[in-house]
């Protein structure tokens, strides 16, 4: 049957509306010295401050490097910034690289992981102690994997057309968030195509399963590299984002309400694990933030977030009860090895239409049974996603992966062709017709290339990353940014030290009475 929306939307007064698509990038990359090994240098000043920089900070790891675009009109917009802030880090860096695969290499034990710093504030204190309790919890290997995280919306003036299009009796703010609800419950049956299609993680090293239950293969004799021969993206998988005691949380997404009450449900109750553990350490140190299964929300590792900007000291949970929901943030995708930023534009086309696809299909309440289908889904295309005869968890029975991607990209066709339409343009379209080949067989996906590639040329993980990681470093290097636009990056590098300064100048109390103030925002979930 066909969509509705889709007709509507071919006008030619309400087809310039998806032109207001927004598309942001939050890009991770891990600094590596020269051989490979995890670098221990910290962020550098002249990068500015993790804490306060616009557009580069760090994640996990102190050598977690992540780069933030803000919001842009075209996938080539938001490339161009991505672009200069890596050529303005390259040239900043000394000799270190930036590792372009997701999965990590030669990491070595925890205790040689640094976790990422962020100064003296209260809020950068608490930013540390977050991601020692992530250490603390569930290893620090996992704080050196990347990936890219796709910021998405659309603007007020389509959703003022949809809210009277579909004739609800709403608010805007209200109508907008149920729709984009809705879109993230359709992702979630879905996103499982996306982790196929741009899965770029097949392989990992040795040293970083050492000591860990695992089951993977040797891909060479001296097992330096281990992998699954139908694997997509391990980084997905338990080896990375997902562990075992968040595999007890259910989270609903039939709504505001049910999403914010069970993920603070798991932020406020403590587990007993975490709470056997302390929130600090024999010396009286603080190493995690609180007992709870979540410390705060950003523990839970979802593919998928409806977000709202936080203001200073709010909780993202806070946020969205008192603005509703603004944009979604897809964290699903693989960095692109093949991409020297880690996307390219073509893929962002695709994501676009596929999200579009989600707002627009209809998007039934779940329960607890499609939840966990959700979950075996993600596990069985993680490990084998590239079996041409694996079948997938779809409407209670299982359907063929092959021949439900043709039916998803089939209902897309229209949507891609709709964007064309708007760009006057025949890009979305193409960026579709790419994916049909990957699953078609007649293109392979870049796990199946990476792994051919890795075979061919007698080469482990290792050494495969290693050059990808040499060629992308040149390309930028060989590209300095003009003298202008060097001294742009500068002068944000020290405003965001500036803004840092201010901050711990600003504090007052203890960091316990800033923690307590924090904590206490999430009481609005028990009313």
């Amino acid at each position: 049957m066909p969509n509705p929306h889709l007709a509507a939307l071919r006008q030619p007064q309400t087809l310039q509306l998806l032109k207001g698509i927004r598309r942001g990038i939050e890009k991770e990359s891990l600094r590596v010295t020269p051989d490979g090994a995890l670098a221990q240098t910290p962020h550098s000043e002249a990068l500015g401050s993790a804490l306060s920089h616009d557009s580069i900070t760090t994640d996990f790891a102190e050598a977690l490097l992540e780069f933030i675009t803000p919001p842009e009109a075209t996938p080539e917009g938001a490339l161009a910034i991505l672009d200069r802030i890596h050529r303005y880090t390259y040239s900043q860096i000394g000799d270190e690289r930036l590792w372009v695969n997701s999965m990590p290499c030669r990491i070595g034990a925890d205790a040689d992981i640094p976790v990422a710093r962020y100064g003296s504030s209260h809020s950068g204190t608490m930013k540390t102690v977050y991601r020692l309790g992530l250490g603390l919890r569930y290893g620090r290997a996992m704080q050196t994997i990347a990936g890219i995280h796709y910021n998405f919306s659309l603007s007020n003036d389509f959703w003022a057309w949809l809210h009277e299009h579909e004739g609800s009796s709403e608010s805007l703010r209200d109508f907008k968030t149920r729709r984009y609800f809705d879109l993230i419950r359709n992702f979630r049956r879905h996103y499982w195509l996306l982790i196929y299609l741009f899965g770029a993680a097949p392989a990992v090293c040795g040293s970083f399963v050492e000591g860990r239950e695992h089951s993977l293969e040797s891909f060479d004799d001296n097992g330096r590299t281990l992998y699954a021969p139908y694997a997509t993206s391990l980084r997905m998988g338990d080896l990375g984002y997902n562990s075992d005691a968040q595999q007890s949380l259910i989270v609903c997404y039939n709504d505001l309400p049910s999403y914010l009450s069970t993920l603070c449900a798991a932020i406020s109750r403590p587990y007993a694990p975490y709470h056997a553990q302390g929130v600090k350490d024999a010396q009286g140190h603080y190493q995690q933030l609180s007992t709870g299964l979540l410390q705060i929300e950003n523990e839970f590792y979802s593919p998928i977030r409806p977000k709202n900007p936080a203001e200073m000291g709010e909780t993202a949970l806070s946020a969205l009860d008192n603005r509703g929901v603004e944009y979604i943030e897809v964290r699903c995708l693989d960095l692109n090895p093949y991409a020297p930023l880690g996307i390219d534009a073509r893929q962002m086309r695709f994501l676009d239409s596929f999200l579009l696809h989600c707002l627009l299909e209809k998007s039934p309440k779940t329960d607890d049974a499609d939840y966990r289908a959700v979950q075996e889904n993600q596990n069985r295309i993680v490990y084998r996603g590239r079996d041409p005869e694996l079948q997938l968890i779809h409407n209670g029975g299982e359907l063929k992966l092959t021949d439900w991607a043709g039916r998803l990209l089939d209902e897309m066709a229209p949507i891609a062709e709709l964007l064309d339409s708007a760009w006057s343009g025949d890009d979305y379209s193409r960026a579709i017709d790419a994916q049909r080949a990957k699953v078609s067989g007649e293109a392979p996906t870049p796990a199946a290339q990476i792994l051919a590639e890795m075979r061919k040329n007698k080469q482990s993980f290792f050494q495969w990353a290693a050059d990808k990681a040499e060629q992308h470093r040149r390309y930028f290097l060989e590209r300095p940014l003009d003298d202008s636009e060097q001294r742009e990056f500068a002068g944000q590098a020290e405003e965001s030290l500036r803004k840092q300064r201010a901050v711990e100048d600003a504090d007052t109390g203890s960091f316990e009475d800033f923690l307590g103030k924090y904590y206490a925002q999430y009481i609005f979930c028990q009313r």
